[in-house]
């Protein structure tokens, strides 16, 4: 029972309500109605001080024997409420709380606030808009049922996987037709549905895939990286559904199956021999499924949508670029190879690994999370390299310095064929760097051989063909095509190892 003597007390003594509260342990609503009571029936500290408990009780709440009489909130107006945006039923506690003290009326507690409102919504089946707010969720998933795809050239049948995410609020839904579940074709699916709805939730609920979610126990959450930077783009929250409880997303889990039987079954018996012409359909059958009427309430998902469209975050300017991350190793030229094709990074970062983000038109590199350098990326035949004179070391930046007319001074020197080769190298690039690499290799053959050796090399190579490489050079030095052959009328010279036995040999034998 309520300690109602000690309340009394306490105010006789001058202690304001907070204090009673902390003295007492007894919350702030009923320590006010208490004395408020008090107040109406005329009862001082005096009078209390010589009644029982009981009798004390009885005089402060004679119709409810001692117990308080609280005020049973308007539910109906709560639930109502719960559907607008940022309203919290904490929020709604508040106001009730403070609509009470006015009117002098006893509030629930917020915890027995919020078991009151279970108990209603429980009795009246009052499941609608509980649990979302409108711009709130976007949940996403794979349809379990694919469609089917001709190829025009083969006539094999390819299946189409379709990705389906809805509005929680409006159900307003998004679907489309990939031709894999992969990261890409998820992520693009999350890019295309946002463009689609003109907007983005603030909160993304999609199931455990491995394309989106690395892991996900009870204590850690992993998300894939290019989707954490896909959700950080848009500004919206990646909150995966508990494992095994597909409740979690009920709201695509239903859209799923509309899809599978408005869509997808509809169109069985059509033939598709491209994605487009797949995708064309199922957006005209999309379109007449969220503008169709609700069969147990009024208006339509489209209705409810243009309601929820100005509740979304706006769409950054540009649409989300995919990127793949990988990891590589800094060779000791400095450069890593992604894709076969080779980019330069800073020198001092030879042996470290690094991290490499790709996207369509860029290779970042990033070194603990920092970002070290980057390049256009690049595209046709492999073993391109695309090196910035910065991240050189200080002897090869001289190197860097070199021009097609050093490189012909330097070819002209060895003789008039090395000089032809050197030309036919430089101008057979689109453009002239292109071939410095390996015009420094061949001039560099002198080295290896003598200068005469690579001047006739050149020769030969010119008598085979007007363009000749780098390669063709080093294969005729390598195979000594470059030297004269021998003269055939020439006598062989005796063996070094011959033997002649002379006279002193045969006069022994006569002794």
């Amino acid at each position: 029972m309520t300690n109602y003597r000690e309340i009394l007390r306490l105010s006789s003594l001058g202690i304001n309500h907070s204090q009673i509260v902390q003295s007492t342990a007894i919350s702030r609503p009923t320590v006010i109605t208490v004395l408020q009571r008090a107040a109406a029936q005329g009862l001082d500290w005096q009078t209390a001080e010589s009644l029982s408990d009981n009798e004390l009780s009885a005089r402060l709440f004679p119709q409810g024997e001692g117990k308080l009489n609280y005020k049973m909130p308007d539910y109906e107006y709560v639930h109502r409420e719960l559907s607008r945006p940022g309203v919290t039923q904490q929020l709604l506690w508040f106001e009730y709380s403070d609509q009470c003290r006015v009117s002098g009326e006893i509030p629930y507690q917020l915890t027995q606030f919020k078991a009151h409102y279970r108990e209603y919504v429980t009795k009246t089946k009052a499941v609608m808009h509980i649990k979302h707010k409108p711009g709130e969720l976007m949940e996403a998933d794979w349809a379990g049922q694919t469609a089917e795809v001709t190829d025009a050239d083969t006539g094999e049948i390819l299946e189409a996987y379709v990705f389906v995410s809805v509005l929680a609020y409006s159900g307003y839904a998004y679907a489309e037709a990939f031709m894999g579940q992969d990261e890409e074709a998820w992520i693009a699916g999350h890019v295309n549905a946002y463009s689609f709805f003109g907007g983005v939730t603030r909160i993304l609920v999609p199931d455990n895939l491995k394309t989106g979610v690395i892991k996900h126990t009870k204590t850690e959450v992993v998300l894939n990286r290019s989707y954490q930077e896909m959700a950080e783009y848009y500004g919206t929250a990646i909150i995966p559904t508990r494992v095994s409880t597909p409740r979690d997303k009920a709201s695509v889990e239903g859209m799923v199956g509309i899809v599978s039987t408005y869509i997808l079954a509809a169109i069985r018996n059509q033939k598709f021999f491209a994605l487009h012409e797949l995708n064309e359909v199922v957006r005209e059958r999309l379109h007449v499924l969220n503008h169709k009427a609700f069969q147990k309430k009024s208006g339509s998902r489209a209705m409810l949508f243009a309601q929820e469209r100005p509740s979304l975050l706006p769409l950054p300017k540009n649409a989300f670029e995919l990127a793949i991350w990988k990891t590589a190793m800094v060779s000791f030229n400095y450069h890593i190879e992604v894709d076969g094709r080779h980019y330069s990074v800073p020198f001092e970062y030879i042996k470290r690994r690094v991290e490499v983000r790709i996207t369509r038109r860029m290779v970042e590199v990033l070194f603990e999370g920092t970002r070290i350098c980057s390049h256009v990326r690049l595209y046709g035949n492999q073993q391109q390299y695309s090196t910035q004179e910065a991240h050189m070391p200080p002897n090869h930046q001289q190197h860097a310095q070199w021009s097609g007319d050093r490189f012909r001074s330097w070819a002209a020197k060895i003789g008039a064929n090395t000089a032809s080769v050197v030309e036919s190298i430089l101008i057979g690039r689109k453009v002239e760097q292109q071939g410095y690499k390996a015009c420094m290799a061949l001039l560099k053959l002198s080295d290896s051989y003598t200068p005469e050796r690579l001047e006739s090399a050149c020769v030969k190579a010119l008598f085979y063909t007007p363009r000749p490489s780098y390669k063709h050079v080093q294969t005729i030095l390598k195979s000594g095509q470059d030297k004269p052959p021998e003269d055939p009328t020439t006598p062989p010279e005796p063996p070094d190892s011959s033997f002649t036995r002379g006279s002193d040999y045969y006069a022994r034998r006569q002794e």
